[in-house]
């Protein structure tokens, strides 16, 4: 350890307060990556103390025990331990505890202390502990551990003065490590039995205000009502409040692409800059504005403590289709991609269930699909207000991300009637207590997010475009053509030899050809179909070409195959690394290609039937 820097690892059990102490002790001066050989998250800041002292902070995955059953409470373990390869070993651990629910923490705390570290602990939420009449004698608390023992807030600003000023002072020295068998896990719990009795003084075990929202929440009935109520409504707003934001930007980059291309001189490089560049990315990135404001009612949604509660209220829903309700927030997080919704599934101890989730988790609508429906919900379903209060758009977005939950119901469904092990595992979680998000937090959440989008933009995003703009651009046509030129370009010719395939779904060369980029990023279809219609010649704005080109039925039947549509190149990656098998890759992708197109033929047929 150098005398001007010191390497921290903060613990902690889920929703203990961690991931909210992290961002106030390092703010924007984070970094986000993965650990060495596995998908696991790993995120590290920055903070000089008054001393000037540097702190480097890794904020390890929530477990509730270091006896390991996920890849990620074995990262937490071997960190800890100083025998993960590849990661320095921790100065000193912070272990962050819930000070409203030290009967759970507790026990934690006494399993990182027998490793043998340096080991401080942060009493977190003290605030509401003190809300709720509980009081700890942290001076008798500290004695009887044997370690440090500080009070955090870590949603308050100057909430961790406290652990900055005693990390920032000498390291406390380490306990003796003490062996890891049963006869000492079974005295764990006695241990905390008798540092609860000497040291807390709990009038209730939750708080009121819990127990009367959970009486709502929870309710059978009530409970799915509001949860149905709940996630329409974000939909809702997902459409209502992005929309004048995308449109402003779709807007904004057609007048700079314009202004652009106007001081340079025709030829390709000005179809380049005009209509690869401004037309495709633009077009991509005007729908940043509705893929952040799904993210932060999702961010929301988890930092209030109330999607703990769903994925308990869906439990029994879920067990009929073959998942339990420790499914629910692998496959909510799918909703903003399906990576780090696989990745979530690492929490599931159950190898056929954490399968089942798996393979289901693409049917979950990601955020790459979202420009996608925009784009086609903008251009073919009007703006029309049904009671006069919601908006149609947004009932149809909602109808197509129901429609991704209702083919995942299925799927699990029919996976549960076709496996051996009929067995079902009952769903056992902390519920923790609500509270309001605080804004620090879910502004970094959303940075975070936007940044992935971001990049996504710049790289693999930005050279489809410009492969879609050259084979949209040459050949030129030959001497007397009497076709539109890009009908005789590499992607006119590529296009059309597609079509043979999907023309009974109702595509046509256009959008058969937009299908190829769509399989490395599915927002790319958006840019590859602005390409083609630009370097094509249509007048007007993309979703004009496609209203004023493509029929009603083809539009409905793209929504639906996107709704299905096999997943990006990335997420088979992730499914062959998660389950080291390309058994299952192919199982993906073939059960959602088959999905994909006969939900898309029957709604073609029934759509062209009817109109």
């Amino acid at each position: 350890m150098s005398a001007s820097s010191l390497r921290i690892a903060l613990v902690g059990n889920p929703n203990c307060g961690k991931t909210a102490l992290f961002n106030l002790l390092t703010g924007g001066r984070q970094k986000v990556a993965n650990y060495a050989g596995v998908t696991v998250e790993r995120k590290e800041g920055r903070f000089m103390a008054p001393s000037g002292r540097l702190l480097q902070i890794l904020d390890l995955p929530g477990t509730y025990s270091l006896e390991a059953n996920s890849p990620d409470e074995q990262i937490t373990r071997d960190i800890c331990a100083g025998t993960f390869p590849g990661e320095a070993v921790p100065d000193l651990i912070v272990c962050v505890a819930d000070a409203t629910n030290l009967r759970l923490h507790l026990r934690f705390v006494l399993e990182v202390k027998r490793l043998g570290r340096p080991v401080v602990l942060a009493l977190n939420m003290m605030d509401t502990a003190r809300s709720r009449g509980i009081v700890i004698d942290v001076p008798e608390l500290s004695r009887r551990l044997g370690l440090p023992v500080v009070e955090t807030v870590a949603v308050k600003r100057g909430g961790a003065q406290a652990l900055i000023e005693r990390v920032d002072g000498e390291v406390p020295a380490a306990a003796p490590r003490q062996p890891d068998d049963a006869a000492d896990r079974a005295d764990l719990h006695a241990q905390v039995r008798e540092l609860l009795t000497a040291t807390v003084t709990m009038p209730r075990v939750t708080a009121e205000i819990d127990d009367a929202l959970d009486r709502w929440t929870l309710h059978p009935v009530f409970g799915l009502a509001i949860l149905a109520v709940v996630m329409f409504l974000v939909f809702q707003a997902v459409y209502s409040l992005g929309k004048p934001m995308t449109d402003a930007i779709g807007d904004g980059f057609g007048w700079l692409g314009a202004h652009v291309a106007a001081w340079m001189p025709a030829g390709p490089l000005q179809s380049l800059v005009n209509d690869g560049l401004f037309g495709g990315l633009g077009t991509v990135l005007g729908f940043l504005p509705e893929i952040l404001v799904l993210f932060f009612f999702i961010i929301v949604l988890e930092e209030s403590g109330y999607l703990p509660r769903a994925a308990f209220l869906l439990d029994r829903l879920m067990l009929s289709v073959g998942l339990t309700g420790r499914s629910f927030i692998p496959l909510l997080s799918s909703f903003a991609c399906a990576i780090p919704g696989i990745m979530g599934t690492r929490s599931i101890t159950d190898p056929r269930d954490r399968l089942t989730t798996i393979l289901i988790a693409p049917l979950m609508t990601c955020s790459a699909r979202l420009p996608v429906y925009a784009l086609l919900i903008g251009a073919f379903i009007p703006i029309h207000y049904v009671f006069g209060v919601f908006n149609l758009q947004g009932l149809v977005l909602f109808a197509l991300y129901l429609a991704g939950i209702l083919g995942a119901m299925l799927v699990g469904w029919v996976m549960k009637h076709i496996r051996r092990d009929k067995s079902e595992h009952a769903l056992m979680m902390e519920l923790p207590s609500y509270r309001l998000p605080k804004l620090r937090d879910v502004a970094i959440g959303l940075y975070e997010r936007g940044m992935i989008f971001l990049r996504r933009l710049t790289g693999v995003i930005l050279g489809l475009t410009v492969l879609m703009w050259f084979l949209s651009t040459f050949p030129g046509a030959p001497e007397g053509a009497t076709r539109p030129a890009i009908e005789y370009s590499f992607a006119g010719y590529i296009g059309r030899a597609l079509q043979y395939v999907f023309a009974p779904i109702g595509f046509n060369w256009q959008i058969s050809l937009a299908l190829i980029p769509a399989f490395a990023a599915r927002e790319t279809a958006v840019a590859a179909l602005a390409t083609v219609y630009l370097v094509g010649g249509e007048s007007g704005g993309l979703g004009q070409a496609l209203a004023g080109q493509i029929p009603l039925a083809s539009a409905l039947s793209l929504l639906v195959w996107f709704a299905y549509a096999p997943q990006c190149m990335s997420t088979l990656a992730i499914i062959k690394r998660e389950t080291d098998s390309w058994r299952n890759v192919a199982i993906s992708f073939g059960y959602m290609f088959v999905m994909a197109y006969t939900a898309s033929f029957i709604v073609y047929q029934v759509t062209r039937a009817l109109t």
